[in-house]
């Protein structure tokens, strides 16, 4: 009867977030991978990093799936001269009878765009880790609950040097998948033009979803089964990057300064278990791992300089591992 039940809920699921990717279809263009990544986090509830040069539809594609779901958002426009209260708020002092009220900011919204996170100063983005970690907010003696679903989408520039601040690993450990979203192909860019440019109006997108659906559907997910020997595939290529020589990779060795820490394990079921929903499953398979493997560790894993003399990065790494870690 479970097993009737879970069928049921995946299928449910399956054509309110199909519906939703066909709207999001409407304004966005030939970015249907980031497409799936953003509504894999959605259902994993974990925050998303992309990276990419300027007018590659990155902020586009956040905020349009946004205005396909029945929830609050917000958008921060990162700055060198920010403050913490610019994101998290701050309490203000009444002259007349001598208290303080909370005005609460941006981060008081279920999906918040955080636009070129990179400029902001350590201390601003200080105020964003304890929303994003802790999903709460401690303005003056009071912490404040935000409210579910919560989600950062951050956004940077990986061109521009000058007056950027990069993520500490911290910060960066604590989103769930990197992106690095690319240029689009020939035909789809003449699309674009024909949409954006042509004539008419430009395309909108319209609610086809409630938040309530996302909770409910990440109720789902929990109950996706994960075998033993999937798990442990998990540790294994996460323990790779911190032994490569254990793992039978002695030619990363010299390649890799610091290794994944354990939520890139837990991340990476996680989003297997989300990914088998989307697949229509109620099982994770090794696929499911593999598949978003680069997104959850490619932030995780920081390279040394011979790797850098060599040309070589973080999905170099995982290339290698990927491919010779044995699959159960």
């Amino acid at each position: 009867m479970a097993t009737v039940q879970i069928t049921d809920d995946i299928e449910r699921i399956q054509e309110r977030f199909d519906a939703t990717r066909a709207e999001v279809g409407k304004v966005l263009v030939g970015q249907d991978e980031l497409l799936q990544r953003l509504l894999l986090a959605m259902l994993a509830d974990g925050h998303i990093l992309l990276e990419g040069v300027p007018g590659l539809a990155k902020t586009l594609a956040v905020s349009t799936l946004a205005d396909c779901i029945e929830c609050s958002f917000s958008r921060i426009q990162f700055t060198p001269d920010m403050l913490p209260g610019d994101v998290t708020g701050t309490q203000i002092f009444n002259p007349k009878d001598g208290t303080y009220s909370v005005k609460k900011g941006p981060v008081f919204g279920n999906i918040l765009l955080a636009d070129e996170i990179n400029r902001a100063p350590a201390k601003v983005q200080a105020a964003l880790l304890e929303a994003m970690q802790e999903r709460q907010v401690t303005l003056g003696e009071h912490t404040f609950q935000l409210e579910a679903p919560f989600l950062v989408m951050a956004t940077q520039n990986p061109i521009e040097q000058e007056g950027t601040y990069p993520l500490p690993e911290a910060q960066l450990d604590r989103f769930m998948m990197k992106l690095r979203v690319g240029y689009p192909s020939k035909d789809d860019e003449v699309r674009i033009i024909d949409r954006m440019a042509g004539p008419g109006r430009e395309p909108s997108a319209s609610r086809v979803m409630e938040a309530r659906e996302i909770l409910e559907a990440r109720e789902v997910v929990r109950q996706v089964f994960v075998d033993e020997k999937v798990k442990r595939y998990a540790v294994e290529l996460v323990t790779a990057t911190r032994d490569p020589a254990g793992a039978g990779l002695p030619d990363l060795v010299n390649l890799i300064e610091w290794g994944a820490s354990v939520r890139a394990s837990l991340n990476l079921i996680k989003l297997a278990k989300a990914h088998a929903l989307m697949g229509g499953r109620s099982y994770v398979s090794p696929h499911d791992v593999k598949s978003i493997g680069h997104d959850v560790l490619r932030h995780r894993i920081i390279v040394t300089y011979e790797a850098e003399a060599e040309g070589k990065d973080a999905d170099d790494v995982i290339d290698s591992i990927l491919a010779n870690v044995e699959v159960p």
